[in-house]
């Protein structure tokens, strides 16, 4: 008798708990079909449904787990913000006549994120590591106030030590350098480089600790950014994280290729990399770093010509602002898309972007890997093919290697190079920057960069797409019903 009451308390428990979790994911799920996903996995994988959803469906966006105001007072808020209009203001009535049709993705980023229009920048465009590294080694050795590092993947390797190297020599000459690193994408540095840093000065702290008790939930919510800001008026950000991986070695032939992407920013454009940068500090070291002039350093002379805005988006933003600037930035386009992504799980609303933009004469090409290193995310992915190339959406798989690139060009007159990849993770669960860039130079040899890797890849024919067998098509079903929670 005793062990029939507990069998029914436990039912009786588990049924409102059941009923609990279900009532909290449709209160805070804002996508019906990421809803019905956690739904149906709450209702028919007992207990599994509902550690999975509070480890990976909980919206902290909604729950303002974290903040990025550094000024707490709200009338300094107010005056800061109409500050930053006006200024966006008179940068815009100063652009080339052709960029002007963009003029309503930059008050969108404006309104969702106080990103604000900078001018007179200086845009280079870095491929690969072999680019990337050694432009950043020398800009860090010219440091003379402070340098700012945010990554993912730092990892305890050669040009991690030489990066490492360089801001220990910095710190002890009485440059003020700050580490930020994610606390599960960069582990291999905890024990040993770390250690080293600190002890030569380098403030550094991890993005989120890791504890075992809330592993799965906060693996879930990364530091997705790459971040560097030198003297407040060079900046870095793309798809390169801090490894060996990323530099292709022509000595090692068994070497997978890396084709990726990043930019550096000589002038006010870097300041919006600082704002996150100081954001991110002040939550991971727990302290108030304030707004200092020398942390937004104007040049004297103009670098460039460029102008330049900065999308930010993760759980510390109202919105996913990061995917309202692309979808944005797709509908303004009149004669052609070149979007290049490694994780492709669109959603709707970015896939149906991409359809109307195609069906209206548009010219859509989507490159992407032949090959992936996640076999649920690459199925995911191939089961939005058939409806992208029934619009006329121009599908290539990178042949050559592992592309990683996360990049868009429109026109040859907006390019996006940032962090983000275009799925789920990245729009809603990550912290993310992009650099969106309204320069006809830099969009022209993006554009020249996009046909030079579509040479090394492979269209998909979409006659010979629609007639894959069955078993073939069967994973990618499966795997876009799991899409939503990928």
């Amino acid at each position: 008798m005793q062990e029939i009451r507990w069998i029914l308390l436990l039912e009786i428990s588990y049924t409102i708990a059941i009923v609990l979790t279900c009532l909290r994911i449709i209160y805070d799920t804002r996508s019906t079909t990421k809803t019905l996903a956690y739904l149906m996995l709450t209702v028919f994988l007992p207990v599994l449904g509902i550690i999975i959803y509070f480890s990976v469906g909980t919206n902290y966006r909604k729950r303002k787990l974290y903040s990025k105001k550094i000024i707490k007072d709200e009338q300094m808020q107010l005056r800061v913000r109409e500050q930053i209009f006006l200024e966006s203001k008179k940068i815009w009535d100063s652009v080339p006549e052709e960029i002007l049709k963009y003029q309503k993705l930059a008050q969108l980023l404006l309104n969702d994120g106080m990103s604000y229009l900078t001018g007179n920048n200086k845009v280079e465009i870095l491929l690969n590591g072999e680019q990337k590294f050694p432009e950043v080694l020398r800009c860090l050795q010219q440091a003379e106030h402070h340098i700012h590092i945010e990554y993912y993947i730092f990892e305890d390797d050669e040009i991690g030590n030489a990066i490492k190297d360089v801001l220990i020599e910095k710190a002890r000459a009485g440059v003020k350098v700050r580490l930020i690193y994610d606390d599960f994408g960069s582990r291999s540095i905890r024990k040993k480089v770390i250690p080293e840093l600190k002890e030569a000065g380098v403030e550094a702290y991890p993005f989120y600790r890791v504890l075992f008790i809330a592993l799965a939930n906060r693996l879930n919510y990364r530091n997705h950014r790459k971040i560097i800001v030198i003297d407040g008026c060079i900046g870095f950000t793309g798809g390169i994280n801090v490894s060996d991986r990323y530099i292709n070695n022509r000595s090692n032939t068994d070497q997978v290729f890396w084709r990726d992407t990043h930019v550096k920013i000589t002038g006010t454009g870097a300041f919006y990399l600082q704002y996150l940068f100081i954001c991110d500090w002040n939550f991971c070291a727990d302290e108030t770093l304030a707004p200092q002039t020398s942390f937004f350093h104007e040049l004297k002379e103009n670098a460039g010509d460029a102008v330049v805005q900065i999308a930010a988006s993760g759980p510390d933003s109202d919105n996913p602002t990061i995917l309202f600037s692309l979808i944005q930035a797709i509908g303004m386009a009149e004669e052609e898309i070149l979007i290049t992504t490694p994780y492709f799980i669109p959603g709707e609303s970015l896939l149906d972007a991409m359809v109307v933009a195609a069906l209206s004469g548009v010219k859509v090409i989507l490159l992407i890997p032949e090959k992936s290193d996640s076999r649920m995310v690459a199925a995911a992915a191939r089961s939005y093919y058939a409806e992208l190339l029934n619009a006329g959406v121009e599908i290539y798989q990178y042949q050559k290697g592992f592309i990683h690139s996360k990049t868009m060009v429109s026109d040859q007159q907006l390019s996006v190079i940032g962090t983000a990849n275009m799925d789920n993770r990245s729009f809603e669960l990550n912290f993310e920057v992009n650099a969106v860039i309204y320069d006809n130079h830099t969009a022209e040899e993006m554009t020249r960069i996009f046909y030079q890797d579509l040479k090394e890849s492979k269209k998909i024919n979409a006659a010979e797409w629609e007639k894959r067998p069955l078993y073939k098509q069967l994973p990618e079903k499966l795997g876009r019903l799991l899409s939503p929670l990928l």
